[in-house]
Formats: structure tokens, sequence, C-alpha cells
């Protein structure tokens, strides 16, 4: 059975039309899913053509209709996003509308049971912002949206590597005291479950140091002695592939060499430089905790590229791919089969 995937449109503004367009012409890699496509018809079009993608869509504009088509793509037509309305490379309040409801739509739908993951291609912060969003991410939206309590987190991926983070998008100055055991363990399980449902049956983790040299031996701090060493060792004890803390400027070397899955970092930005350093041009993020699987491409809506049509469709690419892992993963866990990715 075939993944039941919701194509997200992003910013109209951006470069998301031509990645989602390019990505649907690569029939080898949507055949793995039957897909939705959700978004404004007169956009999808006008990418297409711009793009020269020869499209195969069923169109439905009935949201009693919006399923995913067994015999290849279809696309509901949320007519929320004129081209001829919307300036490319700009930012604009109807832009961010259109995107939220997109957005709505597609959890709507998978909280339905109609879809089992989403990937969307990339949002505009401040768009969300002009169009009436409070949240400072799309985690904090989609959280609050489908009332969704439990632990969920984001995850950034550049090829074999996960980057986790125990605090997000806080101020530098905060992060400090929001270092705890039990934040720590929580993202630890969290990270273990993710990677689980990516394929990924025993992940191996490295925990980033909060200090300098892991704050050596105190003469830094003593919150990695006094909260991460502790963490770990419990996570250790739980039966967790885990280990450190270890100095954050060279446990993505660590990684990098094949020695972890995954690092756990601190702040946002201890990995968010390490891991685009790595290879921003492919990287991922996951929203993983949710109900439904999210990813989307890392990088942003590349106004300036907009309509050049050399936008990297790698990272659209490997976010399809995983939110299909995942889905299946949980497919396979709710039927009590051992999961098998191809």
């Amino acid at each position: 059975m075939t993944t039941s995937l919701a194509l997200v449109m992003g910013d109209p503004a951006g470069i998301g039309p031509e990645l989602a367009v390019r990505l649907l012409a690569e029939k080898d890699l949507t055949r793995r899913a039957r897909i939705l496509v959700i978004g404004d018809e007169r956009l999808i079009r006008q990418a297409a053509q711009a793009n020269d993608v020869d499209l195969d869509l069923q169109t439905v504009r009935e949201r009693q209709a919006a399923r995913p088509g067994e015999a290849g793509p279809v696309l509901y037509d949320t007519a929320n996003a004129d081209p001829q309305a919307i300036a490319p490379g700009r930012a604009c309040a109807e832009g961010g509308r259109s995107v939220l409801e997109n957005l709505t739509t597609a959890l709507d739908l998978a909280r339905d049971g109609v879809v089992e993951a989403i990937t969307f291609v990339p949002f505009n912060k401040q768009a969300l912002r002009m169009a009436g969003n409070t949240f400072e991410d799309e985690l904090g939206f989609i959280t609050d949206y489908l009332g969704h309590e439990a632990p969920c987190a984001e995850f950034n991926v550049v090829d074999d590597i996960w980057n986790a983070r125990v605090t997000s998008h806080v101020p530098l100055r905060a992060v400090a005291d929001l270092i705890t055991e039990e934040r720590i363990l929580d993202r630890l399980d969290l990270t273990v479950r993710a990677l689980r449902e990516a394929g990924i049956e025993e992940p191996r983790i490295a925990v980033a140091a909060l200090n300098p040299h892991a704050g050596d031996g105190g003469a830094f701090g003593r919150e990695d002695i006094d909260i991460v060493e502790p963490a770990v060792a419990k996570a250790r004890a739980r039966g967790l592939a885990v280990e450190g803390p270890f100095p954050s400027d060279t446990v993505y070397l660590r990684a990098r060499a094949g020695e972890a899955d995954a690092v756990l970092s601190m702040y946002h930005d201890q990995g968010q430089i390490a891991i685009k350093l790595i290879g921003f041009d492919r990287g991922v993020t996951v929203l993983a905790g949710l109900p439904v699987p999210v990813t989307t491409p890392a990088h942003g809506t590349a106004y300036d590229i907009v309509g050049k049509g050399t936008a990297n469709l790698e990272p659209t690419r490997r976010a399809f791919a995983i939110a299909c892992r995942m889905a299946e993963s949980r497919r396979a866990a709710l039927d009590g089969k051992p999961d098998r990715h191809g």
C-alpha cells in the first residue's frame, strides 16, 4: 500500500511553485505515494508552463472530493493565490493567507485520515506574520491548530545526519536556564522515535555540550557536569545508544565520520550552523512527534531566484522521501508488522 501524501503549496511569491511542479514531473519518485496537491490551480499551471513541465493532474474544487489519486496526483484547487495579484519575490499578506489556508486544509485531511503525511514547499515567515500568524514558526502554528500537547520538535537532516536540539527559537541569554535533565531526556526519546520512523532501527546519538570544551572540568560552567552528563547516563540506562557530552566544535565531525546518526545540540545555532555547512543544498526539515509526519526542504523561499528556473530540487526530493518513509513506518507499526523501507 502506497503512502497518501499531501503536497502543500507554500509561499506563492517564492520558488515553491517551481519546486512543486518539478517534483510532480519525476514519475519514478512520485509513484511512491498517492499525492494530493493543495494549492491554487492558476499558480501551479503557470509554474508548469514557465518550467516546461507537462503536468497530468486531475483537478477537484470541492473539499469533499479532495483525496489522493490512485491513478496519479490530484490537485485540490484552493483558488487562493491568483498569480496576477501576487508580485514574485516579495512577501505579502495575500501569499501568507494562502499558505495558512493550504496548510490547515492538509492538517484537517490528516486528522480525518485522508492523508498520512505532509510535505510542503517553503513558507515565508514575514508573509505569514503579515497574514496574522502570531507563532514564531510552523511547528508552533501546527501544534496549536491540532491542539497537540505531546512532545514534538523540529529536526534538520542532511544526508544521513540528523540534527536535534534541546532549545530552539529562544534568545541565547535564556538557553542555559532551559537546559534541564528532563528536557534533554525528552528530546533524546523523541529523537530516537523520529529516527526509527525514518528507517534507522538502532539510532546512535551524540550529545553536544553546552559550554566550550564541555565546560573544561567546570572552568567554563558546570551545566555539562551537573545536568548534561547525568541526563546522558539516564538515557543509556534506558538502553539508548547515547554518548556525550562532546565539545560542540567537534561533535559534528563525529557524526560526519559515521560515528553517530544524530547530534543533540543544546541551542539553535549550535547545530544549525554546523548542519548547514555540511550540506545546506541537501537539507530537510522534519517536524516530528506530531500526529502526522511533516517535512519540508530546509531552505527558504529564495525570492532572489524566483522565475529563473534554477531552484535546487534535491532538498524537496529528500523531504518527500523522508515523509513517505515515516508514514510507512507508522502504518507498519499500526498493522503490527516489521517495516521494510525501499
